[in-house]
């Protein structure tokens, strides 16, 4: 089943904890708003290395990225949970990420859910699709 939507980041604190000239390590906390075919929250824990960031403007840096994520809410109506990792990159002021659905982390109509998918946010929006089986 293919599921798909737009989200929003409502929180998002990143701290560095290692930074050598033009590279650092940060670790972020972040939110979103899930809206589409699941309507919901994520919360994510991110471990970033930047190959190089410009502190006057962030959307020239380059990084990558792992996290992983909790996503709550309802699709079509049911109470859903599952957990992912993500997996991206971020370049030219855009991230573009691999989502893989962690087996047995599904609650709800979602228990046993596998699958994976994308997401992508630059400047004009963020969007997300996943491929499931339930």
């Amino acid at each position: 089943m293919k599921i798909k939507g737009t989200y929003t980041p409502t929180k998002w604190d990143e701290k560095p904890y290692q930074t050598e000239g033009a590279q650092k390590q940060t670790r972020a906390t972040v939110e979103f708003a899930f809206s589409g075919d699941i309507v919901g929250t994520a919360n994510v824990e991110y471990l970033m290395f930047y190959k190089s960031f410009d502190p006057a403007d962030a959307h020239k840096a380059v990084a990558e990225y792992v996290g992983l994520m909790r996503l709550t809410g309802t699709h079509k109506g049911e109470p859903i949970t599952l957990a992912l990792t993500d997996h991206g990159a971020y370049e030219s002021g855009a991230a573009n990420s691999k989502l893989s659905v962690i087996a047995g982390s599904g609650r709800g109509e979602f228990a046993q859910v596998s699958g994976g998918g994308s997401y992508r946010a630059d400047q004009s929006g963020c969007s997300w699709e996943l491929e499931v089986s339930l």
